[in-house]
């Protein structure tokens, strides 16, 4: 049985169950509400329900969406007779789940070998078809794939075929001895001739994962099951015309299991209108989700529109009275950690200066929204759309590690959802700007799909390029490659599709590695593409007021050393606190004046962590950098932005990267290193007694930083305004 890590999912089900015949349970799930509903067929018994995954938020957020496992794989039984495979069960338990979720009527969406069953139900069950969508449909009526399965469903044929492994290459891999010497390498070349985009790795690993939930027994079981019924080319034919619901077919152009042809045959034989996907394979669903879902969407709305609670409403900000040549701005900032809404605010604050009435509408989530929330300004209703980016990174670590760069690729499912939310918002209003602050996901999919592009895109990033892990190995070194030359290709293929590339920072804060070893080295791709607006900080360290009075201003007393113990805005610091808060009794020992401070943050519940006499646990912080300014010593994480408040004050500070953390190991440390500021200090080696030892050494003491600038907002508000 496969162990591969379940994802945090963008949408979890409203509701779920089982539906049972002639003694095999299959899996159902139900999402969101009103009608009419989606039902989203399985595909051959390899794959279960999740191949869906880049649909089901989408589609939830506007009517009810239901999917189910098919027999054979996930959470269904596996059945061993092949009788047990056939196209007329696969039929049946869909009508099963249908009826278990008392839905009368549906769409229903199909890929690949799915479009058998949803050819059986739209043409013995016509009343309960609303419309069928099938995405690059298994549907053999070419001359030579219908030879083909005649040949290898001919009942003399078949045992001499099908009797020994005839050759271990290509197609001979879809055999039943491969199947039992060898079946991960049968997912993986087959998963790989699915997939023919370039950059396909993570929908390699899913499919690769998911084929491995069954095993090879059930495998050849579900590919004999129904096969006989693909031979006979007749009837493949006139299942077609006798097809009577409205009809959509979708087809990748460079699919190479089921050719366009045979798609383009049953469009017209079915009466129904064919989309062509330009580059995709054979599962554009997930290698191209937002230009099938939209051809979804158009395809369900001209037969029916959702009669349900309507999501445009929460996409349009609430009305204000403005003129006609008031310029607006959607800004998009990024939710892991707090760092970017600082500065983000600092920007906004720094435009509003430059073009006077501008009108700055938010889309973002917690714990951004907490940080905004408090700034006065204004969140977007539609954020509450939002799948939770910040949860996913939680549920990502353990302990004080994070690989944040798998933790980025096994969040595809959140990002394709967040990106059909903003491009809904960019179309329920008019916007003038973009801003997106390390908002990947935007990023991603407007150079994926440039025609979706309708609004000036000012892109903003403190890093350029993912870095390999030693701890990785060669693997993590050709994703990280494989992903910055897909960036590469993107600018190069669309360089002006960001309109504006900020770097915050400067040259010299760029690591000096390579993107890959074809590739060119990091700091001179991003002087080429980007503009460099220097450090950019929430706040200007002269204008606060002097110390002394910073720290009588905030209840610091005379004589006490402050030491401030934060973790940024997400759950994943909460290790460091407790080793932190452990060593708390032997640095109060060694240092009698020490006032230590814990600052929980805003998803780290203070009462969940251990307690100490003179030891000071506190929730959410607003403007901590204040705070920041006015302590003797802080003890953080390796993010950037807090070590780089602490630079900027001149205060001392310990700073632990996260494990795998490539950002913080390489990136964060790298431009710490240059302002010759803080102590790095390994988790995984520090003890109670040299993190007492470090804190008596580093608490009060007078630093030597490099001089941050505080011009960095100002700069990049003045190109911003340029743009409006």
């Amino acid at each position: 049985m496969n162990q591969q890590r379940e994802q945090t999912r963008a949408r979890n089900p409203d509701a779920a169950g089982f539906v049972e015949r002639d003694g095999v349970r299959v899996h159902w799930e139900s999402y969101g509400q009103g009608e009419p509903a989606i039902l989203f067929l399985p595909t051959w018994s390899i794959v279960h329900s999740r191949c869906w995954k880049a649909q089901i938020p989408d589609f939830a957020r506007r009517t009810r969406v239901l999917t189910f496992d098919p027999r054979g794989n996930g959470k269904s039984d596996r059945p061993a007779a092949e009788e047990a495979y056939s196209e007329e069960e696969f039929m049946r338990d869909a009508l099963a789940v249908l009826d278990a979720n008392a839905v009368e009527q549906a769409f229903i969406v199909s890929l690949s070998r799915g479009a058998q069953r949803a050819l059986l139900l739209a043409t013995n069950h016509r009343k309960r078809v609303l419309g069928a969508a099938f995405i690059d449909p298994f549907f053999p009526v070419s001359f030579l794939r219908s030879l083909h399965w005649r040949v290898l469903c001919h009942p003399r044929l078949k045992p001499l075929l099908t009797g020994r492994q005839w050759t271990k290459r290509g197609f001979g891999k879809f055999s039943p001895h491969h199947f039992r010497a060898d079946f991960q390498d049968f997912l993986e070349w087959w998963q790989e001739k699915n997939f023919t985009e370039k950059h396909s790795t993570k929908q390699i690993e899913d499919g690769v994962g998911w084929g491995l939930e069954t095993d090879p027994e059930t495998a050849i079981a579900f590919a004999n099951g129904g096969s006989s019924a693909l031979s006979d080319r007749k009837h493949q034919m006139d299942l077609a015309r006798r097809v009577r619901c409205p009809v959509l077919v979708i087809h990748g152009s460079e699919d190479n299991v089921s050719p366009v042809s045979d798609g383009r045959t049953l469009a017209r034989l079915a009466g129904g209108k064919l989309v062509v996907v330009q580059g995709a394979g054979h599962q554009p669903q997930a290698r191209k989700p937002v230009a099938v879902n939209l051809a979804l969407r158009e395809f369900f709305d001209s037969v029916r529109p959702a009669k349900t609670v309507s999501v445009e409403e929460a996409m349009k900000p609430a009305s204000r009275s403005r003129s006609p040549d008031q310029r607006r701005v959607l800004y998009i900032s990024s939710p892991i950690g707090l760092g970017h809404a600082q500065r983000d605010v600092a920007v906004a604050r720094e435009l509003r200066k430059l073009v006077p009435g501008v009108q700055i509408d938010w889309l973002a989530q917690d714990p951004v929204t907490r940080v905004l929330a408090a700034a006065g300004e204004r969140i977007h209703p539609g954020s509450r759309l939002l799948a939770s980016e910040t949860a996913h990174i939680e549920s990502e670590s353990a302990g004080h590690d994070l690989n944040c760069f798998q933790a980025l690729r096994r969040m595809d499912e959140i990002l394709i959802a967040n990106f059909m939310v903003f491009h809904d918002v960019v179309r329920g209003d008019r916007y003038n700007l973009c801003i997106a602050d390390e908002a990947w996901e935007l990023d991603y999919y407007l150079h994926e799909n440039p025609r979706e592009k309708i609004v000036p895109l000012a892109w903003f990033t403190d890093f350029v390029g993912w870095l390999p892990m030693e701890e990785g190995g060669a693997r993590e070194s050709v994703l990280t490659t494989d992903y910055n030359a897909q960036m590469v290709e993107h600018i190069a293929q669309h360089p002006s599709m960001r309109d504006c590339a900020l770097f915050v920072g400067n040259p010299d804060d760029i690591v000096p590695d390579r993107l890959g070893p074809d590739l060119p080295l990091i700091r001179d791709w991003t002087e080429e593409h980007f503009q460099f607006t220097g450090y950019i900080s929430g706040f200007d360290p002269q204008e606060l007021p002097p110390r002394e009075e910073l720290r009588r201003e905030l209840g610091y007393r005379d004589g006490e050393l402050v030491c401030l113990v934060t973790v940024g805005g997400t759950g994943v610091g909460g290790a460091l606190l407790r080793k932190v808060i452990a060593a708390h009794p032997e640095s109060k020992r060694r240092v009698p004046a020490l006032r230590m401070i814990v600052v929980a943050g805003p998803r780290i519940e203070p009462a969940s962590l251990p307690q100490h006499p003179d030891l000071e646990i506190v929730p959410y912080v607003h403007n901590l950098y204040r705070h920041l300014a006015a302590c003797d010593l802080a003890i953080v994480q390796g993010g950037l932005t807090t070590a780089m408040e602490l630079t900027a004050s001149k205060r001392p500070f310990l700073y632990f990267p996260l494990g795998r953390h490539f950002e913080q190991n390489f990136h964060v440390r790298h431009r710490l290193d240059r302002y010759r500021a803080g102590r790095c200090m390994d988790f995984r080696l520090a003890t109670p007694e040299s993190i007492a030892a470090a804190i008596t050494d580093e608490i009060g003491r007078t630093v030597d930083y490099r001089d941050v600038e505080t011009d960095g907002a100002c700069k990049a508000a003045a190109r911003l305004a340029e743009m409006l």
